[in-house]
Formats: structure tokens, sequence, C-alpha cells
């Protein structure tokens, strides 16, 4: 247990990603669309592939990924800072997210130099976008039950199989995917294998999934027959696990975990500045908005800096697996926090009109926020992790 705690001693940013901020908010002044605070709100969930070519001009898709194949060569701590400032801003950086999260770090630790060469440059241009395949119809958050398969033919693979929930599959270029190359489901984490997939070979079909909000953001994705040649392949055949696991924390652990609801939470304090409610005077109503306004702070300050933890070790070269669990956890139960505890603030004055802006943002997250403790693995599965962890299962 005391591994896992000291895994969160005090880190702090280092002051060359102070002095990046300073750049990516002038980027974002420049160049970052005029949208109401409800479409902001859709957070790395906007869909904008110009804007992520801007960013890519700058080098910051694929941030940490060597200037070699067109990244910035930064590190963890940048990449902090980054995402900090366009999740808080709302801007639309779903288009090129996965890859430069995590499927090109995952690239350039497990894949072959042609690979490198062939996919980091298309990435860091903002020219090749990823997906994730990781669940199933039948195998959600276990993902060790995967019934997905590839079979060895001459000169490559057979995959059949079907995935789900996948984010962005219908606009994107190509999915990574695990699947099962050996044995059967019994065999759990056995016999499973990573897969560059392009989604526009023949028998690859992807249909959108609406959700409540009216967004289509999740697909399922079918393979029927699908040939694979033999590059397809990342790292090394059964390997899947182990390469799955070190995706998911790279996943797990940003600030991306935290601040889904930032829009929302700094527009409903500047609708309060705006209406001269502030600083716990002006009546009981007041007391009430300052002491929430209290209580978000000192959540998002704990979980900032545990945050910042997690990015600490990873620039040491760490694995923090189950620190990064322990951050998405309680950075997800936050972010599903605000617009909860806002509905009732603000249902408990009848007479109050709020902004319409206020009132589509916060019933936009309503609608989504079952979502943000499942994505990136469910509540269950995590603290199943975190129990290990400390020692406990």
């Amino acid at each position: 247990m005391s591994n896992l705690l000291g895994a969160f001693a005090h880190a702090s940013l280092p002051a060359s990603a102070q002095a990046y901020r300073r750049d990516v908010q002038a980027f974002l002044r420049e160049h970052q669309p005029s949208q109401p605070a409800d479409v902001r709100a859709r957070s790395w969930m906007g869909f904008d592939p110009q804007f992520s070519r801007e960013l890519a001009k700058r080098g910051w898709v694929g941030v940490t990924l060597p200037a070699e194949y067109g990244g910035a060569s930064l590190d963890a701590f940048s990449r902090f800072v980054l995402v900090e400032e366009l999740l808080c801003a709302g801007a639309p950086v779903a288009a090129h997210w996965i890859a430069d999260r995590q499927s090109g770090p995952l690239i350039l630790k497990y894949g072959t130099d042609a690979q490198r060469r062939h996919y980091l440059p298309k990435i860091c241009a903002a020219e090749a976008f990823f997906c994730i395949g990781m669940s199933e119809p039948n195998a959600g958050s276990d993902l060790a039950s995967v019934l997905t398969r590839v079979t060895r033919e001459a000169n490559g693979w057979r995959l059949n199989g079907r995935k789900i929930w996948t984010t962005y599959a219908h606009h994107c270029h190509y999915m990574i995917a695990l699947v099962r190359s050996q044995g059967a489901p019994s065999d759990r984490q056995k016999g499973l294998s990573q897969f560059i997939i392009d989604l526009s070979l023949p028998g690859v079909t992807v249909r959108p999934i609406r959700d409540l909000s009216g967004d289509a953001h999740f697909s399922e994705v079918s393979f029927d027959d699908v040939f694979l040649s033999d590059d397809a392949l990342i790292g090394q055949e059964g390997a899947g696990w182990e390469q799955v696991t070190a995706e998911l924390a790279f996943e797990r652990s940003g600030p991306e975990r935290i601040y889904s609801s930032m829009v929302l939470l700094e527009h409903w304090i500047a609708c309060l500045k705006a209406n001269g409610v502030s600083g716990g005077r002006g009546g009981s109503s007041s007391d009430t908005h300052a002491a929430l306004i209290g209580r978000f702070a000192s959540h998002l300050s704990a979980l900032r800096h545990m945050s910042i933890a997690v990015t600490a070790s990873l620039v040491q070269g760490g694995s923090p697996v189950v620190e990064a669990a322990l951050v998405k956890d309680l950075g997800t139960e936050f972010e599903q926090s605000v617009p909860a505890l806002l509905e009732g603030v603000l249902g408990a004055d009848p007479n109050a009109l709020p902004d319409p802006q206020l009132l589509r943002a916060m019933t936009y997250l309503s609608q989504i926020a079952p979502t943000f403790s499942l994505r990136g693995g469910t509540r269950e599965i995590l603290r199943g992790m975190i129990a290990r962890g400390l020692g406990l299962r």
C-alpha cells in the first residue's frame, strides 16, 4: 500500500511546461473556433479535422513523438499542459485525440521501423486518425474474453468479429484492435495480439451509434473475412495483453479524465459574476453557490496534483498502471458530480432564469455524464485493479 501512496508524492510542472502554456493559450486565441458553451462542452468529443491540422503545423499532434516523425519531441509535462488548456477551453480535439494520446506512442514503442516511418508522420500531420478496438458486444470491460479473431494465412491474416463503443470509427482511417490470434476465450490473456486495421478494407463495416444527447460519436465495427497483411501486426504475436495494458496507462493517466465538465463549470462561474453573485455576499443563494465553488475547487486541486504525479512517473520512465486507474476513477467521479450538483443548486431556486447556454451545456453533460465512468474502463474494473494494487485482493 505504501508504494502506491508514495507514487502520489508532490510533483510540480517544470518552468519549461509553464512557459509552453503561454504558447498554447496564444494559439487558442488565434485558432479556436468561436462556439457557445454548449458546443464547447463536448470537450474532447468535438471533431474538427481542420483544427487538428492547425495544431499539427506546430508539431502539437504527436506532441511527445520524436521530431524525426513530425512530432515536437516534448515531454509528458508539456502534453499535460497542452491537454489541460485544450480541454478547459473546450477545443474540438477528437479527430487526432486517440492517435496523439495512445496509438502513436504505442506504435513508437512496439512497432517496426517500417510501421513507425509509415504511420507516425501521418499522425503528426493530422492526416491519419485512429480509433481503439477493444470492447465487444459480449466483452465490454472484460477485455480478456474477446472473441474477434485472426487466423494465419499465406502472407497475412484473416480477421472476423465485431467491436463496439468505438469512438469515431466512422471518421477514422485506422483502428488498433485487440484480437485473439491463438487459443480460446477461456485462455483469457494468453493468445491475444494487436493489429492495425485499415478501415477502408473490404469486409469492414462501420455503423454509428446515436446516444441520448443526439450525438453519434460511438460506432459498432464488423469484420467479415478481412484480409490483413503481415505488417498489420504490432509487436509480438501473443503479447497483446502486455501491450494493451501499457496503452491503457496512456489513456487513463492524462488530465482528460478530470476536465470533461470544465466548460460547464467555468461558464457557470462566469454567469454568477455577470449577475453579481460572488464570495458569499448577497444572501443564502450566494452562500450556496460560493460553497459549491469551494467544493469543486478543492476536489479539482487534489485531482490535478495526483494527475501531475502520474505524469512525473511517466517522465521518469515508469508505467503507473494502478495509479492511473485511481486518478481515472476519482476524476470521472468529479466530472459526473459537476452537472449533478449544478442541477440541484439551480433547481433549488424556482424563480431563477438560467443563462440559455448554461442550461444547454448542463443538459448535454447530464445526458452524457454516465459514460464518463464507462469509457477507458468501467468503475468496477478500475476499482478491482486499485484493490490489487493496495494488496486488498
